[in-house]
């Protein structure tokens, strides 16, 4: 039975992918399009009765009703496939942490502690960033005002001003 199942699955991935690459294309949107053109020049000519209406209505909402079920199938496995990858790179980097792989598996609680362990961490760099930043003008201006410098940069500049 779990064999059956899981032809059962794999039959539906494959069926949903294609369709879902189908339902993007331009082709199934000039489709689409031109179908509803159709159906809106016939109003005249089926008097714009109810049954004129409810061909569309019913069409297009079987049509999503359906769309919803393909789309979130081929969501799911892109999700994953990216969950996956994500678990490789954090694997294969020399100093991450492992424990990152399969974050998608914890508990909200479980995942909103983290979202705030990090937060913290992402803090603490922010503002020793501020202090390197706050360093190197402090040294660049320093430096720039030093006397040595600083009538050679006039000089040019009053140069480059006379030549122009």
């Amino acid at each position: 039975m779990a064999d059956r199942s899981s032809k059962m699955s794999d039959l539906f991935s494959k069926f949903a992918n294609q369709v879902a690459w189908a339902a993007g294309s331009p082709i199934t949107f000039s489709i689409a399009f031109l179908t509803l053109l159709a159906w809106a020049a016939s109003g005249p000519y089926f008097g714009y009765s109810q049954g004129w209406q409810l061909l569309v209505n019913t069409g297009t909402t079987i049509t999503t009703f359906l769309m919803v079920f393909v789309i979130q199938n081929s969501q799911n496995r892109d999700g994953l496939a990216a969950q996956i990858k994500l678990d490789e790179i954090i694997r294969g980097v020399k100093g991450a942490k492992n424990s990152m792989i399969d974050l998608e598996c914890l508990t909200d609680q479980e995942l909103a502690d983290l979202r705030v362990k990090f937060a913290q961490i992402a803090d603490v760099a922010r503002a020793d960033e501020k202090k390197v930043t706050k360093a190197r003008r402090f040294n660049g201006a320093h430096l720039s005002g030093s006397k040595k410098r600083g009538p050679r940069r006039k000089a040019a500049r009053e140069q480059r001003a006379s030549a122009e």
